[in-house]
This record gives structure tokens, sequence and C-alpha cells, in this order.
């Protein structure tokens, strides 16, 4: 893995299509995101794919994430809590900021993540 670029994925969202909302630290209820998998595959073999979650900031969290990753035969290089140096941040709950403050309100305003639209 060394000296491949890292991207970092969130977990619900964007990996876990977590239609069925947050249920507790180690409740996944609900299955991948279609073609996620085929996606990570195809990327992981340029980058190192990190997968971050506020859930794994408890042992039984990060268990239930790992659990649900490999029941899901989707293959990730490292699971974690703390946001990692990465080229790019992959997250259903970010804004890309384009340099203009000014525009910041209305799109934080206006957002909504794509599982809410």
């Amino acid at each position: 893995m060394k000296g491949k670029p890292t991207i970092v994925f969130d977990f619900d969202g964007v990996i876990h299509s977590y239609f069925s909302g947050w249920q507790g630290i180690d409740v996944i209820p609900d299955p991948p995101v279609d073609g996620i998998r085929e996606t990570i595959e195809q990327l992981r073999k340029r980058y190192r794919l990190v997968v971050v979650s506020s859930r794994c900031r408890e042992k039984k969290g990060l268990e239930a994430t790992k659990r649900w990753l490999a029941d899901h035969k989707i293959e990730v290089d490292d699971v974690t809590f703390e946001k990692v140096p990465a080229i790019v941040y992959v997250d259903d709950r970010a804004l890309t900021f384009d340099g203009d403050p000014k525009a910041l309100l209305g799109k934080i305003r206006h957002f909504k993540p794509w599982h809410k639209k």
C-alpha cells in the first residue's frame, strides 16, 4: 500500500445506503449504495481506500462497520474514526469550498444529502 495516494470514503450515506437513518452505533440495517462495491474495487487498483465513520469512535461500532463491509464483500484498506490525510474525501454531507465564503450560507441552508432528496 505504501506509495498509493489515499482516498477517504464516509461510511453512512456513501457506502451504507443509510435509508433507515441512525439506529445505533452498531446497528447497520441497510444495503450498500448500488454500484459502490464495484467503484471501490476499481479505485483500490490505484489508491489506498480508507473508510471513516463516527460509528468507529467506539469499539463495537468499529467492529460492526468492519463486519458489515465483510458481509457485503467490500474490501478497503482501513476503517477508522479519524480523518486521515487524503487527496480527496467522499462524503454525502460535504460541500466543496469554492473560495467564496459569501456563498456558503446559502449552500448550507439549502443542503440535503442525496438520500434525503
